[in-house]
């Protein structure tokens, strides 16, 4: 390993330590590892005379051997000389803007200028993080960033990796860690809890001491982030493949009962329930997983209502429910009991109604277990509007308690007919006959009642 030399920028970074460069021998990223479109990208940029790096979440998962979902790229031109270099982009964003740049096929690279640093500056008096990036150097960029792992770059000239932060060899001891002081991090942006957590869940790394002890110490601030974003992220986090290592993570943090408040009781560490709930929020997790993987893609009403099955058993006794009548009443009730809950996880009325609908079917579904017994479903259960959603969670759930899996079950009754629709209202009247309220009867010409003159 060499230090940094002859690099294209004019920024002084003489505060910040000088970075560890890989040489290409050492490190096992490949321009056949890249996006044809990003090199392309990249090629240009540096031919223009700027400098221009892979970064991020592209450079770590390349070193774990994943393939990247995206090839971001940071550079030292602004946004208005990219888009001079990139006719076919755009440039988007209010308090950070970035270019993308646009290829056949829907391809999209985004490319963002260096960003300056003085959200990581230790010495500075901001307790909150600052509204108006500005730019800044490469260095400044790469301390800027959450993460060891998430903060290494790629470049092109000489095929090295540039490591600031130590990410290289958090990567290979397996470790997420924030960079700078953990207490400061979280303090200026609390949504970096979830992040640490999500990466340490689809990765399989520890999360160093200090983080994990600081990210536990300042829970509550999370309290502090829209509600919008917290929610888009939780279902991020669902929705990612890794729910089941997400799910654990989040019970020994305190995250969980964070958002789901109501679990709290069940899930002390002292209490009897513990055990029995984690496993079966775990085997739930797991049949999530399974089918995201296998690209299935599971509605958001379905997975909120899933993590609300085991809390359902113990605290509402929902396997007695077995009327109609029952089930509209359990839906009232949760609607009623969760109404905190939906308010600090900013969910929409229509999703709030669609998660209590599927959670009250559920208990129907298993009384008239008709799949079970080899018979139809109740026709009149069949005809209603949700049962498409509760048969689909009445499978899951199945799976999670070691049934059947899910894709060797297909959505519909054992004789192959579906749900059953309401037939269309018929019309009434003559053939060709189209009047109809509007038109005044028995008033020759007349229209709403009213003459034409």
């Amino acid at each position: 390993m060499t230090s940094e030399k002859n690099m294209k920028q004019n920024y002084d970074s003489s505060d910040l330590p000088a970075p560890v460069i890989i040489p290409r021998a050492e490190h096992t990223i490949s321009r056949n590892d890249l996006d044809r479109e990003a090199l392309k990208v990249l090629y240009r940029l540096r031919d223009a005379g700027f400098v221009a790096y892979l970064v991020g979440g592209g450079v770590r998962d390349i070193l774990l051997g994943k393939t990247p979902k995206d090839f971001d790229i940071s550079t030292s031109a602004r946004p208005g000389e990219v888009r001079k270099i990139f006719r076919n982009s755009r440039i988007i964003g209010r308090r950070f803007r970035l270019v993308q740049v646009f290829y056949p096929g829907n391809k999209i690279i985004e490319v963002s200028t260096f960003r300056q640093r003085s959200e990581y500056d230790e010495g500075g008096q901001e307790k909150v993080l600052a509204a108006n990036n500005t730019f800044g150097s490469p260095a400044d960029d790469a301390f800027r960033r959450d993460l060891t792992i998430n903060a290494l770059f790629y470049e092109i000239e000489n095929f090295t990796i540039i490591d600031y932060t130590g990410g290289k060899s958090d990567l290979e001891n397996g470790i997420v860690r924030l960079i700078g002081d953990p207490e400061r991090r979280i303090t200026r942006d609390p949504g970096r809890i979830m992040r640490v957590i999500r990466h340490a869940a689809r990765t399989g790394f520890t999360i160093a001491e200090s983080t994990w002890d600081s990210l536990k110490a300042n829970m509550g601030k999370l309290d502090l982030c829209p509600t919008s974003r917290i929610r888009d992220e939780l279902f991020k986090d669902l929705q990612g493949g890794s729910s089941q290592a997400w799910l654990a993570l989040a019970v020994d943090s305190g995250m969980f009962s964070t958002f789901f408040p109501f679990y709290a009781e069940l899930l002390e560490k002292d209490s009897a329930e513990r055990k029995e709930t984690l496993q079966k929020l775990s085997s739930i997790c797991g049949v999530i997983d399974r089918l995201i993987l296998e690209d299935q893609a599971v509605p958001d009403r379905i997975l909120f209502a899933l993590l609300l099955l085991p809390w359902g058993e113990k605290s509402l006794q929902t396997l007695q429910v077995s009327t109609l009548k029952g089930s509209y009443e359990l839906s009232r009730k949760v609607r009623d009991l969760l109404n905190p809950t939906f308010v600090k996880l900013n969910i929409k009325k229509g999703l709030q109604d669609g998660i209590a609908r599927c959670f009250a079917t559920l208990p129907l579904l298993l009384c008239h277990d008709g799949e079970a017994k080899g018979k139809e479903w109740p026709k009149w259960l069949q005809k209603k509007s949700y049962f498409g959603d509760g048969q689909l969670l009445y499978k899951m759930y199945q799976e999670a308690q070691g049934g059947i899996k899910v894709s060797e079950m297909p959505l519909s009754s054992p004789k192959g007919k579906g749900s059953v629709k309401a037939e269309p209202r018929k019309r009434t009247g003559s053939p060709g006959s189209h009047r109809g309220a509007a038109f005044a009867k028995g008033v020759k010409g007349g229209v709403f009642g009213f003459r034409r003159w």
